[in-house]
């Protein structure tokens, strides 16, 4: 039976807790590390319904996508709903683990899953973080030394590009020197100009692996005083961001895209609404799990024909609309993050059991529509 550690590890190796925001609150919110832990319940809220399912369940561990406390608090005191959950969940046993806005820019995150619930294909980032930064690491041996060079340096986290290892650029050329008197040259003599055939070496590097990869290209390397360059790499755009922009499999109206959008997400009392001429043509999508109404101008730029996210509010979809940009279809907050779950129990699945909470956390729980036409405003 896995440890909860362990658990939080194979999570955070997919929702690194670094990539949240500055002002979330994400990780481990109660639960002892070293506990054994058989089921886990995942779910949207930290809520007190959710945490009774998690009871009834004989789950260990319930990971939620909302933190319990966003912001700070002084007391837990089980006098309000936040205090009771964390009163029952230490009663119970159970620990929380949250995955929040480091699971919204995840690659694949909370808006793969939403795009692939309504049968989005070549999902892509519609606001891309910038990629790792890398260097490109140069260095000049011997013919007969290069690849205990390149697996040295390989080895220490260079040459790796996408799902190739071991990628390096090999030019053949001749290094001249002069060697001191006190040196103890591997070619040529001391006090003597010396020329020597080389082959320059290049490998890219995450530049978190600079010393390592320095320090395995100076462990092997035959040269009493080997030369090397670091070149630092302009950062490119990353896998990781927010929202993802993805094709319809064939053209639609906005009409029939809010439909397939209202059957394709969870039932809530908020339901689909959308903005936009009815029949405006639907090719290309973003989505954005959550509150993303401010990425309505990205959309645009990204070429997408409409927006779906949640949380919409009135003066700025008017002007979106007004001023010709995205169509946007308005979801329930909770309902469109949902998909997400499934995911993430994914990557729990061969480790421990898992199970997603259907229950509907939605804040929202009325509709009514009027039955006869409005008189006046």
């Amino acid at each position: 039976m896995p440890r909860l550690a362990e658990l939080v590890r194979q999570l955070e190796d997919h929702y690194d807790p670094s990539w949240a925001e500055p002002w979330d609150a994400v990780g481990l919110v109660c639960g002892d590390p070293d506990a054994d832990v058989q089921r886990v319940l995942f779910a949207v809220d930290p809520v007190e319904v959710v945490v009774d399912e998690a009871i009834a369940a004989g789950a260990g561990l319930l990971v939620t996508h909302h933190p319990l406390f966003l912001g700070g608090t002084t007391s837990v005191a089980a006098t309000t709903a936040k205090g009771r959950v964390v009163h029952r969940l230490l009663a119970a046993g159970i620990g929380l683990y949250v995955a929040h806005t480091n699971a919204d820019v995840a690659a694949p995150g909370v808006s793969d899953a939403l795009g692939e619930t309504l049968g989005l294909r070549d999902l892509r980032p519609l606001q891309s973080r910038p990629g790792e930064a890398q260097d490109k690491i140069v260095t000049f041996v011997p013919s007969d030394a290069v690849d205990r060079v390149l697996d040295a340096m390989s080895a220490a986290g260079a040459g790796t590009i996408g799902d190739y290892s071991r990628c390096a650029f090999l030019t053949e050329g001749t290094g001249t020197f002069r060697a001191g008197p006190n040196t103890n040259p591997t070619v040529g003599e001391p006090g003597q100009v010396t020329q020597a055939p080389e082959v320059r070496v290049e490998m890219v590097a995450p530049r978190s692996a600079r010393s390592a990869v320095l320090l395995g290209l100076l462990a092997v390397h035959p040269y009493e005083e080997p030369a090397w360059d670091v070149h630092e790499l302009a950062a490119l755009p990353g896998g990781r961001g927010l929202g993802r922009v993805g094709k319809l499999p064939a053209p639609t109206s906005l009409s029939a895209f809010t439909d397939h959008v209202a059957a394709s997400l969870p039932r809530t009392a908020w339901g689909v609404r959308a903005a936009g001429d009815p029949d405006r043509v639907v090719r290309t999508v973003a989505v954005c799990g959550g509150s993303g109404g401010d990425l309505a101008d990205a959309a645009r730029r990204a070429g997408a024909d409409v927006l779906v996210t949640s949380d919409l509010k009135h003066h700025a979809t008017s002007e979106t609309i007004a001023d010709g940009g995205v169509a946007l279809v308005d979801a329930a907050h909770w309902a469109t993050e949902w998909p997400w779950l499934r995911a993430a129990a994914g990557i729990l699945a061969t480790t421990v059991e898992t199970s997603v909470s259907e229950t509907v956390t939605d804040p929202w729980t009325l509709h009514a529509r009027p039955t006869t036409p409005a008189e006046g405003p």
